[in-house]
């Protein structure tokens, strides 16, 4: 008899929904939120709002681009955190009366578990996926980690963010320079065409193979000071060239703890998750990477990169394959680690 899942995802500001039969996808729908380019940033109430009004039809088009009806599923996956409460108190609550009404099996989904499991997304059944144990860089605007996966429900962190997240040194950055909210595929867009040796920035000296972006962004900020003093002119005349070092550095840095941890975990198969992982110049420094080190690397398709009900359902399936169901009472979270 076959599996049919459907994921729910809402964590921060995209309303998603997916439908998996047997591991393979069959639908993934994402709304996203407009709203808060306005504000610099995400606005909590203003997500939850959106999520209220997002959800159902979202969830109604997933299961029609499946051609799937709600009768015929057999467990529901949904992002139970961490994210922004009130963005998973929809999803949640929207999941489990789902649940209640079609009397199935609810299972509740680590985010970032998730992001680890995108890279078990598959469209045809041939698609090949990663061998355990594989190393996984999961950057995004919330986290920064370097996860050792051995298995799909075992997973180690083996280093992680002390401060800001690599998204947040690109988004933050980016905002003093005037772009766009998110600022970090404008960063990326401009790093294409500028000189990424022109300027140099701070990079941190932390022990293990933890990561700080703190200094970074505050290198950034004083250069951009400093410079504005003598020249007002200075970040419109060197936007791409700012834009190109700012990136450079951000990739050394996380770069340079990934090759200590292979080092130390040597794996066959190197993986990035995250929104981070869209970048342009991220994907290409892992591929040259994973070449000369000769690994398989594992670079998710962009829709996959950022949140997305897909991974959602993919790693349901896997709890759902071990009869790892989750009880009704239990509430969403904000935070927690793998």
């Amino acid at each position: 008899m076959s599996s049919i899942i459907l994921g729910i995802e809402s964590s921060c500001d995209d309303t998603s929904a997916a439908v998996i039969k047997d591991g393979i996808l069959l639908s993934n729908v994402i709304a996203s939120q407009k709203v808060h380019e306005n504000y610099g940033g995400v606005v909590p109430e203003l997500a939850s709002r959106a999520h209220q009004e997002n959800i159902v039809p979202v969830v109604a088009e997933a299961l029609k681009e499946a051609g799937v009806s709600k009768d015929e599923l057999s467990a529901i996956a949904f992002t139970r955190g961490p994210g922004l409460l009130g963005s998973l108190l929809v999803g949640t609550s929207f999941a489990k009366g789902m649940s209640i009404g079609l009397q199935i099996p609810l299972i509740d989904v680590n985010h970032l578990h998730a992001h680890v499991l995108s890279h078990f997304i598959r469209k045809n059944p041939e698609d090949e996926v990663p061998e355990f144990p594989f190393i996984c860089l999961l950057v995004s605007g919330g986290n920064s980690q370097i996860v050792l996966a051995k298995s799909p429900g075992e997973m180690e962190i083996l280093g992680k963010t002390i401060d800001d997240a690599a998204g947040e040194a690109f988004d933050k950055c980016a905002k003093v320079m005037g772009l766009p909210y998110p600022g970090g595929p404008h960063i990326d867009r401009l790093a294409a065409t500028g000189d990424p040796n022109k300027f140099k920035f701070h990079k941190p000296k932390i022990s293990g193979l933890d990561y700080s972006f703190s200094g970074l962004k505050t290198s950034f900020l004083y250069a951009l000071r400093d410079n504005l003093k003598e020249n007002p002119e200075f970040i419109e005349e060197n936007r791409e060239d700012l834009a190109a070092s700012l990136q450079k550095t951000i990739i050394d840095i996380l770069m340079e703890k990934l090759s200590k941890a292979l080092k130390d975990y040597p794996v066959k198969h190197l993986a990035i998750g995250g929104g981070v992982s869209a970048n342009s110049g991220v994907r290409n420094r892992i591929a040259e990477f994973c070449r000369s080190k000769r690994i398989k690397a594992w670079i998710p398709e962009r829709i996959f990169t950022t949140d997305n009900a897909a991974m959602v359902a993919t790693a349901g399936y896997f709890k759902f394959l071990e009869g790892n169901f989750c009880d009704l009472s239990k509430p969403p979270y904000s935070r927690v680690t793998i």
